[in-house]
């Protein structure tokens, strides 16, 4: 099969959706990889270095997409883009399914295009290596606490000097999913005092690992607040008052707060009203994680820093793109794992709609949408 490779277009998107390594190894499997010029250049993969692995460099997006099978992409393509994909070819990447304008699902189905949605892969063991979405919100909440520290501009870890004594910032991390454990990590590494909370009970023992506390209202409501199958229930108002008044309280003598709730296709939820922002001291900073889908933090504005009374509150919408080759290395990664769900033997694209991985994923399919979650 021949796969292209795109180069992004979406401002501050600096991630490649295929590395060299991943491009030798496509070429091992059989198939032929054009790349885009440039693709790969603001992450640190000029394109001499693809032209050694094996592909080809093209000089546009058109002459990239000609005639491919398979392209790849990290984010959905641009409305000008979609004209440059062949009729009837598959495409990976991140679609924001959810955000998604019907009139460019319409312009894809016009060209029969197969779009499939790395944001649905299922999480499932066997698909554990596709999982883009644990990928990149892994190394989002590295970068976080790491703009944090940045933006916070006092020593994060204990210092003890001749000229006296520096204390440690005191570090909490509101979620305890992928990005937010790994915050707590990065956290802890720099040396900060980290508590963080979360609504699913099973975390407690996943924060405490890590070496920081668990700050929840512990009561009988909340050690039976999730299901058989691990996710959080919805909780009573009364106890949310209760967690509401706890975190309060906490936030108001934190340095760095990071919040990292997302519900995919919602707003993500409020955790730190103006209230809250106003009670803390001046120099403190908020790290809004889900700002792309409205804030975890009413005050937070996409890719700004907004003063608040000393508070600074930044909300950073792509933070794996300030990661740009581990970013890029490890989605392209993910690409190279789902491939052989969609390629028969000798290399021939197929879709077989009987694999949960692949239904789950396809959003388009022959002119039509298919992806019930889009339905």
């Amino acid at each position: 099969m021949k796969i292209s490779v795109l180069k992004e277009r979406r401002p501050g998107e600096t991630r490649v959706a295929a590395t060299p390594e991943t491009v030798k190894k496509l070429i091992g499997l059989g198939h032929t990889v054009t790349v885009e010029g440039g693709a790969g250049t603001v992450a640190g993969f000029l394109d001499a270095a693809f032209t050694e692995a094996g592909a080809s460099i093209a000089g546009s997006a058109a002459e990239a997409a000609k005639g491919a099978d398979i392209v790849f992409k990290v984010r959905r393509p641009e409305p000008g883009e979609i004209g440059a994909l062949p009729d009837g070819a598959a495409l990976i990447a991140l679609m924001e399914p959810f955000a998604y304008p019907a009139e460019e699902l319409a312009a894809l189905n016009a060209k029969n295009i197969a779009a499939l949605s790395m944001e649905f892969t299922p999480r499932i063991t066997r698909a554990q290596s596709m999982d883009a979405l644990s990928s990149q919100s892994n190394l989002a909440g590295y970068r976080a606490v790491i703009e944090g520290a940045q933006i916070y501009g006092r020593a994060m870890p204990m210092m003890m000097t001749a000229a006296g004594t520096v204390a440690p910032a005191k570090v909490f991390i509101m979620g305890a999913g992928v990005a937010g454990l790994q915050a707590i990590a990065t956290a802890r590494r720099l040396g900060a005092v980290v508590t963080a909370n979360d609504v699913r009970p099973a975390a407690k023992e996943q924060v405490a690992s890590l070496g920081a506390k668990f700050i929840a209202v512990e009561d009988d409501e909340f050690k039976a607040a999730e299901t058989s199958g691990g996710y959080a229930k919805e909780m009573s108002p009364e106890y949310q008052a209760k967690q509401a008044a706890l975190t309060a309280s906490h936030i108001a003598k934190q340095d760095i707060v990071v919040t990292t709730a997302l519900i995919p296709g919602r707003p993500a939820p409020v955790l730190i009203t103006e209230e809250m922002v106003r009670s803390m001291k001046p120099g403190s900073v908020i790290v809004d994680m889900a700002v792309s889908q409205g804030g975890n933090c009413p005050l937070s504005k996409a890719d700004e820093i907004v003063d608040v009374g000393g508070v600074k509150v930044a909300g950073f919408s792509n933070l794996p793109a300030r990661l740009p080759a581990d970013a890029s290395s490890l989605y392209a990664k993910n690409l190279l794992a789902f491939l052989p769900l969609i390629t028969a033997e000798g290399g021939a694209l197929t879709l077989d709609t009987e694999d949960e991985v692949v239904v789950a994923m396809l959003l388009t399919r022959n002119g039509a949408t298919v992806s019930e979650r889009l339905k």
